[in-house]
This record gives structure tokens, C-alpha cells and sequence, in this order.
């Protein structure tokens, strides 16, 4: 999306992007549409087969990892001028709740739902997860927002495991992964699309001690950068006689390098002490030193509003950042008088700081 149509973000070097490799896919004799992810053909049991999204769903993808754009596109025109929002994380820290901010659902008329499902307590007692595949919906400030499935989601593994422990995913030797490989390899699929069709994604994370998604992201990088091919690399000696000044090289790096998302960490749910300006910062500090050799360290350009606990350079000097927003536990009251900042002002902050 984000390539195909353009945006208002200008940190993106490029809005292009090529189409993430597909790493569980059945080998067919011609091109197979509407793929990604989970195996599957004619040849596959009932049981297994793709399930369509319910009538009235708009989810790129269905259950089974299977494209189903067909309801979705005449909601997109020629337009270039909508920026796309995505959010990652695993169940229950508030991802829909947070997509349904940005999208402007205030909830106070009554009989209102939310443009996102979120999680109700007979689902949380189930521990199923609410969100299927890949659900978006379209603001009226000309955002994309692209809700999805939870990674590493408990329930989500169960739907995908047979009996002995094996996954319903098969691999190109027609042999089976283990379950817990496959849901592996789904949540980071997941990431690597996200990262290549969004102008900004959300890494939803809860509490400040839970660095799951960290490492997803890191390897999320890893993959969509990946590894050249051997036989399109020009050796040096050639270069250096036909592209001239080393100028030209550097463009011509530039030119082949692939959109990625602009990704904003998000952690949620945290308690009061959580929020003193030390812990934040020794938090801010944490997060640079792990992507410290990823491409998501950017330069500041100095048009991002700068305070103490929200979206500030996370080193010393105030040049390569990160983005980080902590979100406080939802209090019944959530009462104005506390010391730290609100769970509705949070969010409000990071609606206007990141997508306006």
C-alpha cells in the first residue's frame, strides 16, 4: 500500500517497495494468486482449507494466510495522498484499542461499534484471539490504518496444530514443520509485510520488560534487507571504472534499497513507577543500543515535537532516535489528578504526534 500509493511521510527514501519473499509457499506449476504464508491447495482436506472473511469483512487475508483484496480495492482510488498506518504485537496489549484512536472512534454515542473489534471478556476468558488477518479501514483524515493478528498468540498456535504437534503449513519439500515453527515464521512474515506497505508502524509491546517484539523487529530488518545475490553484485574493480566518483555508487545503493516502515515502539499498560522520567529514559536508552546497527536508526531532522517522555532522541548527542511511547494502565477513573500522565491523553499524544 504504501508503495503502490505513495504518502505523506517524509522520512521514506522510497515508496516502492518490492513484495516480501514468501517463505511457506507450496511450489505450482504457474503463478498461484492470493498466497502468502500458509500453504494450501485444491488438494488440501476440509479441515485445512481457507475460510473466507465473514460477508461484511474487509481482512486482506484470511485465516489460512490467503489474499482476499477483492472487497477492499474499490474503496482505494488514484489518490497517492493517504499515509498507512500498521501495528503489530501479541494479544491483549491494546493494539485495536489504539487503531480505533487514531481512527477517531470517541465511543460516547450509544450503539456505536468500534471500527475495530476489541477483545470482550468471554474472549479473554477463552484466550482467543479477537483479530484475524490483516483488517483495515480508512479515517477520515486519509489514513490507512491495517489492524492485525496478534503474534505469538497462544490460540493462534492451537488452530494451526494437529494432533502429533505438527504444523497444517506445509514447505516446499512437501514436508511438515512443527507447529511451533510455522507460527514462528508466520509472525515474522507478518512483520516483513507490514514493514514493507506502511508509511509508520506500531510495535505494540506491554509493560517495559518484555522484549519479544524487539528481537521480532530486529529480524524483521535482517530479512527485508537480506542477503545480495552474488551473481548481481558488480565487482569492484568494475565499478570503480564505470560508475566513476564514489558519489555515483552511493546512489546507486540508494536507488536499490527497499521501503521499511518508519516504526514507532509502543509500550502499554505501564504502572506508575514504570513512568518516572528515569525509568524512561534508561528505557529510551535500552531500545537505542539494540537497534543500534538496524536501518531504523534515522537522522533527526528536527520537524518531531521533542518532550520528556515522548518521541525524543535517545542519545546523548540528539542526532539518531527512535521513536518510543510508554501508555499508562487504564484506571476505572482515570482520575485527573494523578502524576503521571493520562491513559486517554497518551493516546490522544500519539495520534497527533505520529500521524498528523
Amino acid at each position: 500500500m504504501a508503495g503502490s500509493t505513495g504518502g505523506t511521510s517524509s522520512s521514506n527514501p522510497s515508496l516502492n517497495p518490492s513484495a516480501p519473499k514468501i517463505l511457506l509457499a507450496k511450489p505450482s506449476a504457474g503463478p498461484v494468486p492470493g498466497k502468502f504464508g500458509r500453504g494450501g491447495g485444491e488438494d488440501e482436506t476440509a479441515p485445512h482449507r481457507a475460510r473466507l472473511p465473514p460477508v461484511g469483512s474487509l481482512n486482506l487475508l484470511s485465516d489460512s494466510w490467503e489474499f482476499h483484496i477483492d472487497r477492499f480495492l474499490p474503496f482505494l482510488t488514484e489518490n497517492t495522498d493517504f499515509t498507512v498506518v500498521g501495528v503489530i504485537g501479541p494479544p491483549g496489549v491494546g493494539k485495536s484499542t489504539i487503531m480505533n484512536e487514531l481512527y477517531g472512534f470517541d465511543g460516547i454515542s450509544p450503539g456505536t461499534l468500534p471500527p475495530f473489534a476489541i477483545q470482550s471478556e468471554d474472549t479473554r476468558a477463552m484466550a482467543r484471539h479477537c483479530t484475524i488477518g490483516i483488517e483495515p479501514r480508512i479515517s477520515a483524515e486519509r489514513l490507512i490504518l491495517l489492524d492485525t493478528q496478534s503474534v505469538f498468540s497462544p490460540s493462534v498456535l492451537s488452530e494451526i496444530m494437529r494432533p502429533d504437534g505438527s504444523s497444517t503449513v506445509s514447505v516446499l519439500s512437501g514436508e511438515s514443520l512443527s507447529a511451533e515453527l510455522a507460527h514462528e515464521i508466520m509472525n515474522i512474515q507478518l512483520g516483513v509485510l507490514l514493514a514493507s506497505i506502511c508509511h509508520i508502524l506500531l510495535v505494540v509491546s506491554e509493560g517495559v520488560h518484555d522484549n519479544n517484539m524487539w528481537h521480532l523487529m530486529l529480524t524483521v530488518d535482517l530479512l527485508k534487507h537480506g542477503i545480495p545475490d552474488p551473481s548481481s553484485i558488480t565487482p569492484l574493480h568494475s565499478q570503480s571504472s564505470t560508475l566513476g566518483p564514489d558519489k555515483e555508487v552511493k546512489d546507486k545503493v540508494h536507488e536499490g534499497e527497499e521501503h521499511m516502515a518508519t516504526p514507532v515502539f509502543v509500550h502499554t499498560k505501564l504502572q506508575d513507577q514504570d513512568l518516572s522520567p528515569p525509568n524512561i529514559v534508561q528505557t529510551k536508552k535500552a531500545l537505542l543500543q539494540y537497534f543500534s546497527s538496524s536501518s531504523f536508526m534515522r537522522r533527526n531532522c528536527g520537524n518531531k515535537a521533542t518532550d520528556l517522555s515522548y518521541a525524543t532522541p535517545i542519545n546523548a548527542k540528539g542526532t539518531a532516535f527512535l521513536d518510543l511511547f510508554v501508555i499508562p494502565c487504564k484506571n476505572k477513573d482515570d482520575s485527573p489528578g494523578a502524576q503521571c500522565e493520562s491513559y486517554v491523553s497518551s493516546l490522544w499524544k500519539l495520534r497527533d504526534q505520529e500521524c498528523f
